[in-house]
């Protein structure tokens, strides 16, 4: 009698068409594992992502503003869950593999450091060998979480998650979905936040982005993802040339009026200190890095290691740390 997982190996034969990837005809883990008898591969990799540690930490880690006021700002966690939603609504209509866009799109930023791109750019400076958190969130899945063990998951949903940011000549249909899908998400909600954080207002928005697109939030998300459906054939997702033009366009917009506002970034310069005086103590002291980080020290160096453990900090975490370290407590006299 079939298990679960292989009854819906078989169903995948129905419903997903001839360019998605079959869970079956996975290239399998780096390290091979017996199957589980009731999820495919790639419905195993999303629970090994969601209950990782790096992926609840997602939700402390600032997404465009730094440390906002408010509630209802996006958070990597939160842009995390709105890709996903996305790329599954496009895996679906395009008959591809929806649980291998959903690994992908849960695992795609992992990586990213505290304080958003300002973070990224002050671990690239410092960090002899770099730093680009699409690099970063395939070095959690494979080498950081599990302590030290990795993840383990599939070659494809490994390739998604390094590649969501420029691709790879030889990506899946799912890993497009999912790369084109970041780059919507992002500009929408982003735009969305800084007319909630005054940064812009809604008159602010371009007429050609407005027309093109919509008035509302949900309207120009609608308009982008409607859009790649109804011209993605053969295998090969894109927009239309105007919908591309128009992504072009507004991705412009928001580098110039919102990703570069003094308003939004003008906490970034302290970011640099925060994390450069981080950085240069453990490396100068990396027996104060958790145990975890021993081996990486030994097989890689303190370098790597302090990197490792400040790109894995939360927001608020990184500040607490630098308030221990170099912020004096206040004497109490009696």
């Amino acid at each position: 009698m079939s298990c679960p997982r292989e009854l819906r190996e078989q169903a995948e034969h129905a419903f997903i068409g001839p360019y998605g990837l079959l869970s079956e005809n996975s290239r399998g883990r780096l390290q091979p594992e017996e199957p589980c008898p009731l999820r495919t591969c790639f419905q195993r990799d999303i629970d090994r992502i969601i209950h990782s540690k790096a992926f609840r930490r997602l939700k402390h880690k600032t997404q465009v503003f730094l440390q906002p006021e408010g509630d209802h700002y996006r958070t990597r966690l939160t842009h995390t869950l709105e890709v996903s939603r996305l790329a599954r609504t496009v895996a679906r209509a395009l008959a591809l593999n929806e649980d291998l866009v959903e690994a992908m799109a849960l695992g795609h930023d992992l990586g990213h450091t505290p304080f958003g791109h300002a973070g990224e750019r002050a671990l690239a400076q410092l960090h002899p060998g770099g730093f680009k958190h699409y690099e970063q969130s395939l070095r959690v899945v494979d080498v950081l979480e599990r302590d030290g063990r990795g993840l383990n998951l599939c070659y494809e949903t490994r390739m998604g998650i390094l590649h969501h940011t420029h691709g790879a000549p030889d990506d899946t249909p799912e890993a497009v979905a999912v790369r084109l899908c970041d780059r919507i998400a992002y500009i929408n909600h982003d735009l969305d936040d800084a007319i909630r954080a005054g940064i812009l207002t809604e008159q602010d928005v371009p007429e050609r982005i407005r027309r093109r697109c919509g008035e509302r939030s949900s309207a120009r998300l609608n308009s982008f993802i409607v859009d790649l459906v109804e011209n993605s054939a053969g295998g090969e997702l894109k927009m239309s040339d105007e919908m591309w033009e128009t992504y072009l366009f507004f991705h412009e917009f928001m580098f110039s009026s919102v990703y570069y506002n003094p308003r939004a970034k003008g906490e970034e310069s302290k970011v640099e200190g925060i994390l450069g005086a981080l950085y240069e103590h453990y490396v100068a002291h990396p027996e104060a890095l958790p145990e975890d980080f021993s081996g990486i020290i030994e097989r890689e160096g303190r370098e790597r290691a302090a990197c490792d453990y400040i790109s894995g900090m939360t927001d608020s975490y990184a500040m607490e740390k630098y308030g221990e370290l170099f912020i004096p407590f206040a004497w109490t006299v009696k």
